[in-house]
């Protein structure tokens, strides 16, 4: 039998019909998501429906390789009884030169959500995503669109929010309650792998969203592996306002001392991302090639960040809770060195799959609360049923 705390339910509102950046958000929007990703979750283990919709659509653009996010989208959109569409863009006139206003609205008709993922170019993924927003706007308001379909970023070049969420109702999960979460802290570091050009928007969603819970953040990576700086600046102002530390270190030594959690992750370094960008954009195939090989180079110079049994002793009590967006490089099974020691990853493994388990209900509580009239008559319709 679940338990449900009523009280969690009386502010819940709807969201604005955007969720591109968690910092764009209020906490109350924030907690409302996982009360009601939280109470999908319970009714689905119980067996029960939390169907919203007897008709309409779901669309998702994923312009990045997905396996986890992309059945969450399609999970959440089923759960609530929308049929799905995975736009493949070499399939539709976007390949012929069509517009993203004309793109938006012709895909939009019956639609009540968007979800995009585009994460592969520095400074063009939230931009689009935000082009995309302004188009809706625009064809609802000139009556084109009879309604003005949700938009859910499946991770930019910016943040990741669906995945920090997860990892959000994870450490809720872990330790009991949000205010438990309050002083402990979190090591978000980077850790080798053997490939180059990994997004940074997993650590910056981390970074940008931890804090404003009161949680402590200590940021590790290596030298010139930084971050959006702009991020990085928002980090420091959450931590700021809601009393909670955000340190940057470059050891991960240092960061994995006394965490209650670590998450060790790969990304590229952010001038990299930079130049990568460019080159893409402008085909240039043989300065790309030596762009990889020269930060191949240079991340084999740090194969010591690893999350290895040594550095877990270093947590609080040896036992600091091991998180990772998944999947991850480990070492001696998906590859002959990584991030994470084969013997860490397996004792750890259940958390991690249980960790990418919230995702489906964190997506299908944003399409709830950006696209469903009253949110609070229908939470109190499904709390009913509960025990039912």
């Amino acid at each position: 039998m679940m338990k449900i705390n009523f009280d969690d339910f009386n502010n819940i509102e709807n969201f604005t019909q955007n969720f591109l950046l968690t910092w764009e958000h209020s906490i109350n929007d924030l907690k409302s998501t996982l009360h009601v990703a939280e109470l999908f979750r319970n009714l689905h283990k119980q067996g029960k429906s939390f169907r919203q919709f007897d008709t309409g659509l779901a669309v998702s653009i994923f312009r990045d390789n997905s396996t986890r996010t992309r059945y969450s989208f399609q999970s959440a959109a089923n759960a609530l009884g929308l049929a799905v569409m995975d736009l493949d863009e070499k399939k539709s006139q976007i390949a012929h030169g069509e517009t993203v206003r004309e793109t938006a609205n012709m895909l939009s008709f019956t639609t009540k959500v968007m979800g995009i993922r585009d994460d592969m170019f520095l400074g063009q993924g939230n931009s689009y995503m935000r082009e995309v927003g302004e188009a809706l706007d625009l064809g609802f308001d000139e009556g084109t669109l009879h309604q003005r379909p949700g938009l859910v970023n499946l991770q930019c070049d910016i943040d990741h929010p669906t995945q920090s969420m997860s990892d959000l109702a994870m450490l809720k999960h872990h330790f009991g309650s949000l205010d438990a979460l309050k002083g402990k802290k979190v090591a978000m570091t980077w850790a080798y792998s053997p490939s180059y050009g990994k997004p940074l928007s997993v650590p910056q969603g981390i970074i940008g969203l931890l804090p404003r819970f009161g949680i402590d953040v200590a940021l590790a990576f290596p030298e010139g592996y930084d971050l959006i700086p702009d991020v990085i600046n928002t980090a420091r102002d959450n931590a700021n306002n809601a009393g909670s530390e955000f340190t940057i270190t470059n050891s991960m030594t240092d960061a994995f001392t006394n965490a209650d959690v670590v998450y060790p992750k790969s990304w590229a370094p952010f001038h990299v991302m930079e130049k990568r960008t460019e080159l893409l954009m402008n085909g240039n195939d043989k300065s790309l090639k030596d762009l990889e090989q020269e930060c191949l180079i240079n991340n084999s110079s740090f194969t010591h960040w690893e999350c290895t049994e040594d550095k877990m002793k270093l947590t609080k009590n040896g036992s600091a809770l091991y998180m990772h967006c998944l999947p991850a490089d480990i070492t001696g099974v998906s590859c002959e060195q990584g991030e994470v020691s084969a013997n860490v990853f397996e004792r750890y493994r259940k958390e991690t799959y249980l960790e990418a388990s919230y995702k489906p209900f964190i997506i299908a509580a944003m399409m709830f609360l950006m696209t469903v009239d009253n949110p609070v008559e229908k939470i109190s319709n499904l709390l009913k049923n509960v025990n039912n």
